[in-house]
């Protein structure tokens, strides 16, 4: 099995796990003030993630490169809005429900790659990516 395709199960395991414990500690909880709480603490993690690695002397190599410093940043509030609002639907909405119709985010990256990065996609893609939508709509709204 190709590292990536670990990674990424990984991803989707631990992405899981995000709305469980989400919407468990929500309870009768405000919204974006968890999903502060959430990230200063994903914030120390992943820094003594960095820290172990021995890596942290990477840091002024970003801050840098100004172009890739901007995207990160970007990336760094679409991430966070993702969040506060992911937060806010598992608090108001069924886990069930919601899950799937985040995971729309596949689709639009698709569509984003295509569009920015001129990616090409094949006929068997674009149908999985219309089957993941399909999908992603029948599970949250059937």
């Amino acid at each position: 099995m190709s590292t990536w395709l670990i990674y990424a199960l990984l991803s989707a395991f631990t992405a899981a796990l995000v709305a469980i414990f989400g919407k468990i500690g929500l309870q009768n909880l405000d919204a974006n003030t968890a999903t502060a709480i959430r990230a200063v603490i994903m914030a120390l993690f992943l820094v003594g993630v960095v820290v172990v690695q021995g890596k942290l002397n990477l840091v002024s190599e970003i801050v840098a490169n100004r172009k890739a410093l901007l995207f990160i940043v970007l990336s760094g509030v679409a991430g966070a809005l993702s969040w506060l609002f992911y937060f806010l639907a598992i608090k108001n909405g069924h886990v069930s429900q919601v899950a799937p119709i985040d995971k729309l985010s596949v689709v639009f990256a698709v569509i984003f790659a295509v569009i920015l990065f001129g990616e090409k996609i094949s006929l068997m893609a674009a149908g999985g990516v219309a089957l993941i939508t399909a999908g992603a709509l029948m599970v949250a709204l059937g």
